[in-house]
This record gives C-alpha cells, structure tokens and sequence, in this order.
C-alpha cells in the first residue's frame, strides 16, 4: 500500500481539530500495516491486535502533538513500535529462586550451582559436610540405610526400590521419609 503524505495531511489537520471521521481513514489507511509490524514483533494474533488497536488510541489521544514537518506513517509506527516495547515491559517474565526446590516425578531435587571461584576452605567445609552425612547414613538403622543408599546413592526409582527389596511401594516410600527425618534430625544435632 502506497500512502500520499499530502492526504495524511489534511486528514492529520481534519482530525486534530476534533473530525473523527478523518481519524477514522487514517486508521484504515494504515491498520493493516500497523498490525503487520505489531504481529512481527510479539508474534500472537490476539496480543497484535489488541496492541494495535492500543496505539491508534495513543496516537489519536496525541494527534494534536504531532509535527506536520515529519510523515504521519513514521510518527505512528513509532508509537506502535513503542506499545510493543512497554508491552514486554510490563509482562512479567516467570523466574524462579535460586533456592527454591524444584518437584522432578516424585522428588523434590534442591538445585545446586557451581561456585565460579571456589576457595580451599569453602571446599574443606564441604568435604566436612559429605563425610558428616555418610557417616550418619552408616549410622542409621540398616532398612533406613539400605534404602537412603539406593535412592540418594545409585539414583533409584521407588518402584526400582520395591521390586529390589520385594517391598509394597508404600513401605517403600514411607522408610524414605523416615531415613531423612532421622538424618536431618541427626545432622542437626551434629550441626548444633
């Protein structure tokens, strides 16, 4: 589509003294070219069409600022392209915390980063910490033990767990449970 500068301008001086019809074939003139930059950009149809419809309002509510030096068509794609960018602003992006556990099957997995620059003592007191918890999972009872090892150890299923044991799933999960309410419980204690 061709567009006549000279016919955006007088419709542009029609509608900035109050003619809504002028506004009207402005509109038509470039709704159409408008939606397709728009749908470019956010690349849903619904969200394209609203956010057009969004910047032919912001233009008409500020048609009156508008410099009659520069093209109509420039000033309005402007806008829109300006409505598409406060439109990402403003949603809102789905972040999770760091520390937040995240559920994976019938887990709860605590995510870990790896330190950039990790120093000595950072690593002795880890060290510390994985021989603190081997030692209270040898120090558990042997059904706990056994069952804490497969799961934690060699990254077993429960249902890999029950058959391995020839245990109902429930027993299963439920000795799971309590093997790390024992060890938190014991861990705390070695902890102070």
């Amino acid at each position: 589509m061709t567009f006549n500068k000279r016919d955006d301008v007088e419709l542009v001086r029609k509608a900035k003294t109050g003619d809504g019809k002028a506004y009207d074939e402005l509109t038509l003139m470039y709704k159409e070219v408008v939606f397709k930059i728009v749908h470019r950009m956010v690349h849903n149809r619904q969200e394209a069409e609203d956010l057009t419809q969004e910047a032919f309002i912001k233009a008409y509510n500020s048609i009156t600022s508008f410099n009659e030096d520069y093209a109509f068509s420039t000033w309005l794609f402007k806008i829109a392209t300006n409505n598409c960018i406060d439109f990402f602003r403003k949603r809102k992006l789905r972040t999770h915390s760091m520390d937040e556990t995240i559920r994976y099957k019938d887990d709860e997995i605590q995510q870990e980063y790896a330190d950039p620059d990790p120093d000595v003592e950072r690593e002795i007191i880890a060290d510390e910490k994985t021989k603190m918890i081997r030692k209270a999972i040898e120090e558990l009872p042997e059904k706990y033990r056994i069952v804490i090892k497969l799961r934690h150890q060699e990254e077993k299923s429960y249902e890999d767990i029950s058959e391995l044991l020839d245990l109902p799933l429930g027993t299963v999960k439920a000795r799971i449970f309590r093997a790390r309410e024992m060890l938190n419980k014991s861990l705390r204690n070695l902890l102070g």
